[in-house]
This record gives C-alpha cells, sequence and structure tokens, in this order.
C-alpha cells in the first residue's frame, strides 16, 4: 500500500462529519463574496449595457447622455483597456466589443455609478447603433453552414469498416440535445479596489484563482505579483465559475483602476444567464453494429458540440466527450470524430462532468434505442457489454477494477429487488392503459484527471502555531461541495490531531500560487495530496523532537488524537508539549505542500494514452410513473451504489450524490434551454432567462424513496487515503430517470418498438413519445426503420 493511501490507526478521515460551514449556510452566518460590500466605502456598482443583436457591427456608441445621469461616475469602453482586451484562454474572447457584437446579450459596455440605480439608468442611457450581419444560432445552423471552430480530433481504433461488415446487425440514427444552465444559488460576483501600494486586491466568486489572477494581469497589463485574489466561498459553481468569472473580475479591478474607488460587479439573475456560458448541447450522428449475442462490435460516431461565439473550454470539453462515448462498456472497433460548432450565443463552457455526461448520454440513448430492435431487455444488453479484465477504451487505457463496476451493478439489482419489481410493474402496465411505470438501469465509469496533464497539480500552505493550532490553506476553492472538510479530515489525521485543532483560511493567491482550477473533480486529490505532504513535513520535523523527549527512536513516534507516543517508551506527551518544545529548539513549524499526478499521459494529437488516473463507478435504478394524456411523470424510486474509494468524509459524499443525481435529472428532464431561432428582431434572444420560464429540479421532482449506498472494499491505490472523487460522477446516475421514461413509454406501444425521446424529456416530449408509439403500425409512429433507425430526435 502506498505512502499516500495508507491510512494511520484511528483517523479522522472516514468519519462522518457535516460540512465545515453548515452552520453558517443555515443561519446566514456564512459571507459570500457580495456580502463584503459593506465592510468598504466609496463602492461604486458597475451595469452593462447589452447587445440587442446576434450579430452584428458595431457602427457607434454614444456614452455621452450616460454622463448626463446623476450619479454616474464612468463608462468603461474597451479603449479603456491598458492591456490586452481578451477574458479567455484562447484569445478569442474580446472581454469588450470594439467594433463586432457576437451574441445577443453580450455586454458592449459598462457603467458605473454610485449606486445600483445610478448605473442601470446611466446604461439605459447610453445610445448603440447597429449593422445587422447573418447569424447562425442553432447547432443544426451551424453544421449546414460548415461554421465550426478549433480542434477537431478523431478517435481511431480497431478495424471499423471491417467489424461492420462482421456484424450480424448494424443501425444508426442521429441524436440531437440540449445543454444546460448553471443556476447556481450565488451569480456571478467581484469585489475589487486598490490599496495604497498599487496592490489590487479582488474577492472573486472564482472556482480559478489563479486563472483570475492571470486574466486581471493581461487584462490591466501589469505583472500578476500585483493581483491578488480571494475566493471566501461560492454559493455553487458546477464549473460555471471556472472561465466565467475572469472578464467580470477583471472589469471590476479596472474600474477601480480608473477610478481610484471599489467596484462591485454582481450580475442578477436574469444577466447572469443571458451573459454566461452553459453546459454543450450536442448534435450526435452514429453508427453501431452488434454480433448476433448483443455484443457490441463496432461504433462509428460524430460528435458536434455547441460552442457558442468563442472557444472558452470547448475543446477539452469535447476531448472528454469523446473519451467518454464508451461508458461502462468495451468497444473493440471505434471511430469518433469530434467538432465545435461557432454559433451567435453564448461561449459555452464547463459543466459538472465536462462533456463526459454528453458523450456517455449517446451510448446510453442508442442502447435503450436498439435493446427492442435485438430482442433484449435494456438491462441485459447493458449487462453483457460490460468492460472486463484486460481490455482498454477507445484511446488504450486500460480498465482497472471492471469487477467494481459488476459489483455495484449486482448490488443495486439484488438491493433494489430489480426483478421482482420488473414483474410487479409488468403486472401493473398490464391492468392500466391511461397510467404506466417503467423501470431501468445505468451503470457509470468516469474517468478521474484533468485532460491536460499540467494542471494536475496541486498546492498547500500549513502553519502550526506556538499553542499547537493548525492554520491550513490549500488551492482549492469551496463552493458547496465540502472540499473544506474533507482538507481538514486529512490535515487532521497526518498530523495526529483533534479535528477541532486545524483551522481553513480563504483560498487566495498570495498563500498559494498557481494553482489548478477547483474542478473535473480533482480538487481532493489535488489539494488533498498537498495538504498531506505539508503536514508530513512539519510532522517529519516534530518526530525527532518527540524522540528526544520520549528517549525512543524517531520511527517508532506516532500522534494520535493530540497524544505523543512511542512503542518502546510509557512515556507521553500532548501535541501542545511537542510543539512548545519544538519552538523552543528553533524548528520550523510550517510547510508548503505539493502534488502532482503520477502516471499520467496524454497525446492529444492521436487522442491516445492515459489520461485518468482512475475510474469511479457506480450504477442507478430509476421507477418512473407516466400519465398518457399530458405525459406528467412522477420518480417513484431511486436506487444507487456508487464508488467513493475509502470515503474520507461519508456524510460529504451521500450529499454530493444525491445532488449530483438530482442536477442530472434535472438536465435530462427538466432544463429546456431556448433562444430565438425566428428571423424577427429578437433572434438569437435567449427566451428562458428566469426561474419562471426555466425549470430545475425542486422538492416535487426529487424521488419519493432515495436509496443510496457507498461501494465497499473499494479502497483506490495511489489516491489520498485510498479515497476517490465524488463530484462529477453520480450526475450521469441520472441516465437511469430518462431511460425509465423510456420503458414506461414502450410500455404503451408494441412489444419491440423503438422509443425515441428527446432530451430533456420534459412532459410535453414525453407526451409526444407516448403518441408516436401509440400509433397504428405502418403509419410512421414508434420511429421503426428496420435495421436502419434513423430517425431525427
Amino acid at each position: 500500500m502506498s505512502q499516500l493511501s495508507q491510512r494511520p490507526v484511528d483517523p479522522i478521515v472516514g468519519e462522518s462529519h457535516h460540512h465545515e460551514s453548515a452552520f453558517g449556510h443555515v443561519t446566514g452566518a456564512a459571507l459570500y463574496t457580495d456580502d463584503l460590500v459593506g465592510r468598504l466605502t466609496g463602492v461604486l456598482h458597475a451595469f452593462p449595457v447589452q447587445s440587442t443583436q446576434a450579430h452584428a457591427k458595431l457602427t457607434s456608441v454614444d456614452v455621452a447622455p450616460a454622463y448626463a445621469v446623476p450619479g454616474v461616475v464612468k463608462v468603461i469602453t474597451a479603449a479603456d483597456i491598458p492591456g490586452i482586451n481578451d477574458q479567455g484562454v484562447k484569445h478569442d474572447e474580446p472581454m469588450l466589443p470594439v467594433d463586432e457584437v457576437m451574441f445577443f446579450g453580450q455586454p458592449i459596455v459598462w457603467v458605473l455609478g454610485n449606486d445600483l440605480e445610478a448605473a442601470k439608468a446611466g446604461a439605459a442611457a447610453v445610445a448603440v447603433d447597429y449593422e445587422p450581419l447573418p447569424s447562425l444560432v442553432s447547432v443544426r445552423e451551424a453544421i449546414e453552414a460548415k461554421s465550426f471552430h478549433g480542434i477537431q480530433p478523431v478517435i481511431d481504433k480497431g478495424d471499423v469498416s471491417g467489424a461492420f461488415a462482421d456484424a450480424a446487425h448494424v443501425f444508426e440514427g442521429e441524436f440531437e440535445f440540449a445543454g444546460q444552465e448553471h443556476f447556481y444559488l450565488e451569480t456571478q460576483a467581484s469585489l475589487a479596489y486598490v490599496d495604497e501600494n498599487g496592490q489590487i486586491f479582488v474577492q472573486c466568486s472564482t472556482q480559478h484563482p489563479t486563472e483570475t489572477q492571470d486574466i486581471v494581469s493581461h487584462v490591466l497589463g501589469v505583472p500578476a505579483h500585483e493581483v491578488t485574489v480571494q475566493c471566501l466561498r461560492m454559493g455553487g459553481g458546477f464549473g460555471g465559475k471556472e472561465m466565467q468569472p475572469h472578464g467580470y473580475a477583471a472589469l471590476a479591478a479596472l474600474g477601480a483602476k480608473l477610478t481610484g474607488r471599489p467596484v462591485r460587479l454582481r450580475l442578477d439573475r436574469t444577466l447572469d444567464i443571458t451573459m454566461t456560458g452553459k453546459r454543450h448541447g450536442f448534435h450526435s450522428s452514429w453508427k453501431i453494429g452488434f454480433t448476433e449475442e448483443g455484443k457490441i462490435l463496432a461504433l462509428d460516431a460524430t460528435l458536434t458540440a455547441d460552442g457558442g461565439w468563442s472557444l472558452d473550454l470547448s475543446e477539452p470539453v469535447l476531448t472528454r466527450a469523446m473519451c467518454h462515448i464508451d461508458n461502462a462498456y468495451w468497444v473493440p472497433n471505434i471511430r469518433v470524430a469530434g467538432r465545435i460548432a461557432k454559433c451567435n450565443k453564448t461561449s459555452q463552457t464547463a459543466f459538472r462532468g465536462f462533456g463526459g455526461p454528453q458523450g456517455m448520454l449517446v451510448m446510453e440513448d442508442i442502447l435503450g434505442r436498439v435493446a427492442p430492435k435485438l430482442g433484449f431487455s435494456a438491462r441485459e444488453l447493458r449487462r453483457r457489454n460490460f468492460y472486463e479484465a484486460g481490455q482498454d477504451t477507445p484511446y488504450y487505457q486500460p480498465v482497472r477494477h471492471p469487477d467494481r463496476m459488476e459489483a455495484a451493478w449486482d448490488q443495486v439489482v439484488t438491493g433494489a429487488e430489480v426483478e421482482a419489481r420488473e414483474a410487479e410493474i409488468a403486472e401493473f402496465n398490464s391492468r392500466n392503459d391511461n397510467v404506466k411505470r417503467g423501470l431501468a438501469l445505468t451503470p457509470v465509469k468516469f474517468g478521474i484527471s484533468f485532460n491536460l496533464t499540467a494542471f494536475n497539480q496541486g498546492g498547500a500552505l500549513v502553519l502550526v502555531y506556538k499553542d499547537g493550532s493548525v492554520l491550513v490553506t490549500h488551492g482549492g476553492t469551496e463552493m458547496g461541495q465540502g472540499l473544506h472538510m474533507k482538507m481538514l479530515q486529512v490535515a487532521a489525521t497526518t498530523l495526529g490531531v483533534p479535528l477541532s485543532t486545524v483551522r481553513l483560511a480563504p483560498t487566495r493567491t498570495d498563500k498559494v500560487p498557481n494553482t489548478s482550477a477547483t474542478a473535473a473533480s480533482s480538487g481532493t486529490d489535488l489539494n488533498g495530496g498537498a495538504v498531506k505532504d505539508a503536514c508530513e513535513q512539519i510532522l517529519g520535523r516534530l518526530t525527532q523532537v518527540a524522540a528526544g523527549i520520549l528517549g525512543a527512536p524517531a520511527h517508532e513516534v506516532s500522534v494520535s488524537r493530540g497524544i505523543v507516543s512511542a512503542l518502546s517508551s510509557k512515556k507521553t506527551i500532548t501535541w501542545e508539549e511537542l510543539i512548545n518544545a519544538a519552538y523552543f529548539q528553533r524548528i520550523q513549524l510550517s510547510a508548503s505542500g505539493f502534488y502532482r499526478t503520477e502516471g499520467l499521459h496524454w497525446d492529444l494529437s492521436l487522442m491516445t494514452g492515459e489520461p485518468f488516473k482512475y475510474f469511479a463507478y457506480g450504477a442507478a435504478a430509476a421507477e418512473v410513473e407516466i400519465n398518457r394524456f399530458d405525459g406528467s411523470y412522477t420518480l417513484r424510486r431511486v436506487d444507487i451504489v456508487h464508488d467513493v474509494g475509502d470515503s474520507l468524509s461519508p456524510l460529504i459524499d451521500l450529499g454530493q450524490i444525491e445532488g449530483g443525481f438530482v442536477q442530472g435529472a434535472g438536465w435530462l428532464t427538466l432544463e429546456d434551454l431556448r433562444w430565438d431561432e425566428s428571423d424577427k428582431p429578437s433572434r438569437g434572444r435567449l427566451a428562458t432567462q428566469a426561474a419562471s420560464t426555466y425549470k430545475i429540479p425542486s422538492f416535487s421532482e426529487a424521488p419519493e424513496i432515495f436509496n443510496v449506498s457507498l461501494l465497499e472494499k473499494a479502497h483506490e491505490e495511489g489516491a489520498v487515503y485510498g479515497s476517490k472523487a465524488v463530484g462529477e460522477p453520480p450526475l450521469m446516475l441520472a441516465f437511469s430517470v430518462r431511460e425509465a421514461l423510456r420503458d414506461a413509454v414502450g410500455a404503451f406501444g408494441e412489444p419491440g418498438a423503438s422509443v425515441q425521446l428527446n432530451s430533456p424529456a420534459t412532459p410535453e416530449s414525453v407526451f409526444w413519445a407516448i403518441e408516436s408509439v401509440r400509433e397504428p403500425a405502418g403509419s410512421g409512429g414508434s420511429g421503426e426503420a428496420a435495421e436502419g433507425l434513423r430517425v431525427p430526435s
């Protein structure tokens, strides 16, 4: 067992603890970025002037009328930017447009006012003239126009053409599905000021403080050491604060630099939805071949990501989608082509799963559609295609521990009494003409690590004070996922002290530099490794001191729950006594820790390598009931078994699994992004720009019965204390809900009908799917095209 994964006797990790800010969350004592405004005086408030065109030349922007509005202090335009006018990582995303707007709602200028009402009034006074240009709003329009940007990678393994020739059954089809709005509770927020030494300090709701620092630095044209970014905590992120906050932070910092006053920029909900990127929607076309026994023989697919107007993170999102199209299934011969559609709408960005859910959804949709044609239940078809020992992925990474996928699946089948319930559902459906139930199981195999190897590093700073108390700062950010609690438990376990001895400091760039984003489910792996490293450095020095006091060899010294002892000594001392002795011996009581994930390699040009440290596995069973008259449905029961390795903090992990599942169900069944695709002046406008028009899950959508279990005997060698990531993988467990809906819809038709189902599978979509399968044979219903099955969704 590696030193990184080995746990000491009586560890703090593995205990269930509530979120470290739980009491602050429920009492309102926990502060967020915008709550800090009251601590400053003379704050200016920022409000944008948004484009009313999807694509247009800017013929004139008259800001003079804004200055006539009482309380307006400054109107920031592109001409005010002293450094580089760009807020993206690909240098294709001007922070403020110079002569062209690229999407409806794009900020053109920002008005700073003494209060928010003055800024709003000033923005309303700015006069903008446009020369409309042709626009592409949908991914279909972009495909037809061959409007693509970025890389066009290809995965190619085996003999795809030969395998299709040998296949007993071949199907092909198309599938287009929607993206998703992050809808974090706390919208984008930044607060910036300049101190007496010219140091720029930015409080920002960001998942990536270092990159926020980088963007602020190059927009202002100053070195990074003149910019400090702090993230106290976020009210949700989900990937939407990995790239999106940088421009807003830079704007606030620029305003503070230009005016000498603090600047507050907080988007209201409508601004946030209309200006920020979403989960990428995708269009897919595919062809798949099976053996007579129902084993996948070949897959040929093209994935087109709906990237929006700039690249943002679309390239790595696309490559991760391609790397996850196999999900938990072995595809011996596979070719997958990827491309990114360039459209005139928000620049789509990271979202929990980062392309993985989109790739996996394509495969799950295929299997759900073709199972009846092959004469298998969807459950059986999925099960017989699981990875087995010795097999590798489409990008040639060996799949370790495929038995864990089987174990999770079998545990769900047994624990959820799936076979008995399938019989009960069949009997229920036979007695009811207008209400049907469905049950489905789906698996998850999700790779953990950043696609870009360089990002797989983390840092931490651990300080031990003379009284024995410990302060930890690490490079990860807290967005409600419980990362800070896990870091407290890692530090307490490594040092051997009670949990109450350790405290977390806010994440900031002048304490831990050059950090990676808290994303890709890697926050615990990277920062936990760094915290453990820093603590071990300190502990290594302290054991020498303790050895002298206890009269024992240093290698015998151990610290547990604040008591220092040695095997060959009857004497013990407290942690506080040890620290006091170390201080007077002039022993360094602080350390900077570092961690890098070993064993990763990736060739983007060939789409081959081992980009992931390990795979997280899971399985879910969902049961639904639907009404044929309006397509409405209820989620009756969900059973989940998920692999988190040896859990660092079980209560935190259970919360992540439940929350991820519900968010995934929202994406797949409720959350319907709609842009205006008409030729009216409102073309390109996002119609679903508030909670009144964009439906996210509520208590009424939660399952009546929700059983979640952690997979046992799942120690992960080479990860911090044997744990596994948990942030993203549970989201994909929600495929079971969509597939259960498909199963229930199929019950309204003839046996063997292939059910086409939109995503999101809203009640309206379910209604039309029911109508389709209920149509008489030969009338075009049920989407049957024999072995063709090409019916666009």
